[in-house]
């Protein structure tokens, strides 16, 4: 799995090594004054139906000044395909998160900066440095994050998170609340709330992505979500590898709080939603 994901990871990216601490969240008045959109644009569960959904996973956040894809699903003909149908252009795109090495995440990557090659790249400390030095070659940078790191005002990285499958998360800052987006939380979605909860020095509003649950039993599902319940997640939005029964326990757990993502899905947040 390894070998394969260096495949797709040569296909792009300068050696910069990042990292804080738990920053202060700042905010920005941009998130106060302009709508922010989400968009899906990779997802092994369908929502929209003229996109093609392949297993993997790519979300892309909009808003006045920035815009920022985190990972790139698992192949750039189904992500430029499907960027294609809902009028998203690369050349917008001004930073990319990849969350983790595998290449249902990072796919996507060699195609793209075809397309868009003048952009920051956000990834995991422990990525190979061959992702360095093949980011050269498209005149991409790369920042390696290893502590919580501000990537722009009211963006975060968790920081590079787990012992096994090493990989960050996103934070944004909204005028509802935290949004956390996730690419499969192989360091656990528990663990990656609480580390979220610690950097924000607020609670999260909104947890959406994929959770890593499709062997997960019931039981432990019940388990995730009590804990959901308990640290205050007002919205869940789960999909790629959470799988069906977490999903389905998730969505009679949150009723109208839920919101059913796969690839095509819009979310937008404002000053009232």
């Amino acid at each position: 799995m390894l070998k394969r994901s260096l495949i797709f990871l040569v296909a792009g990216l300068a050696f910069h090594s990042l990292g804080m601490m738990n920053p202060v969240f700042s905010e920005s008045n941009d998130f106060k004054k302009h709508l922010m959109t989400m968009t899906i644009l990779y997802d092994n569960n369908p929502y929209n139906h003229r996109l093609k959904t392949a297993w993997g996973f790519s979300c892309l956040i909009e808003f006045e000044r920035n815009t920022i894809l985190f990972d790139t699903g698992g192949d750039g003909r189904t992500l430029l395909e499907n960027m294609r149908i809902l009028n998203k252009d690369t050349k917008t795109i001004k930073m990319i998160l990849l969350s983790h090495i595998h290449g249902d995440h990072t796919g996507g990557l060699g195609s793209l900066l075809r397309e868009k090659s003048n952009v920051k790249m956000y990834v995991p400390g422990s990525f190979p440095r061959e992702f360095d030095r093949a980011a050269k070659v498209y005149g991409a940078t790369v920042v390696r994050v290893n502590a919580p790191l501000e990537i722009c005002t009211g963006f975060h990285s968790t920081g590079e998170m787990g012992d096994g499958m090493k990989e960050q998360s996103l934070l944004v800052s909204t005028p509802k609340g935290i949004i956390l987006i996730t690419g499969c939380a192989h360091p656990g979605i528990i663990e990656i709330i609480k580390k979220a909860k610690t950097i924000a020095r607020k609670d999260i509003y909104m947890v959406i992505g994929g959770w890593h649950l499709s062997s997960a039993g019931e039981r432990e599902i019940k388990g995730i979500i009590d804990a959901f319940l308990r640290m205050g997640i007002q919205k869940v939005g789960p999909c790629h590898c959470t799988g069906d029964l977490a999903m389905a326990m998730f969505k009679d757990a949150y009723g109208k709080n839920f919101i059913q993502a796969g690839v095509g899905k819009i979310i937008q947040i404002e000053g009232s939603m």
